[in-house]
């Protein structure tokens, strides 16, 4: 299971593994108050694309066309495969610090992340 939280958000049990999923640290957080598992800048959009984007609403299907993109690198292919499969036994928190909970990279990160576990499905998929 995949789930997504702010960086500003009461950390709980249920979160279980909690990734920072920014590129920056989240503005005013302590280290010990996030309590994550890890910080997985690499997954986060490129300073051009984050700074093209400004968390204006209107540019937001073509921000998601873009990191897409960027994800679809093969740098990037790899992590996703990865945290995918692990999702598919661990539940994983994707943490950001945006104010938007609809309009932020995490969104689609989440979105990329159920769809490779959608491929890894069919692939371990019986053949008849």
């Amino acid at each position: 299971m995949i789930r997504l939280k702010r960086a500003y958000s009461t950390p709980s049990p249920q979160d279980g593994l909690r990734l920072l999923v920014d590129r920056l640290w989240p503005r005013g957080c302590r280290k010990e108050a996030l309590r994550l598992d890890g910080w997985r800048k690499d997954l986060a959009p490129s300073a051009a694309l984050r700074t093209w984007f400004g968390h204006d609403p209107a540019k937001w299907d073509e921000f998601r066309r873009r990191y897409q993109l960027e994800l679809d690198r093969s740098e990037q292919r790899d992590a996703i495969a990865a945290l995918a499969q692990l999702a598919r036994t661990t539940t994983i928190t994707l943490v950001f610090g945006a104010a938007d909970p609809d309009h932020n990279h995490a969104v689609v990160l989440k979105d990329v992340l159920e769809e490779a576990q959608k491929r890894l499905g069919r692939k371990n998929r019986p053949r008849n």
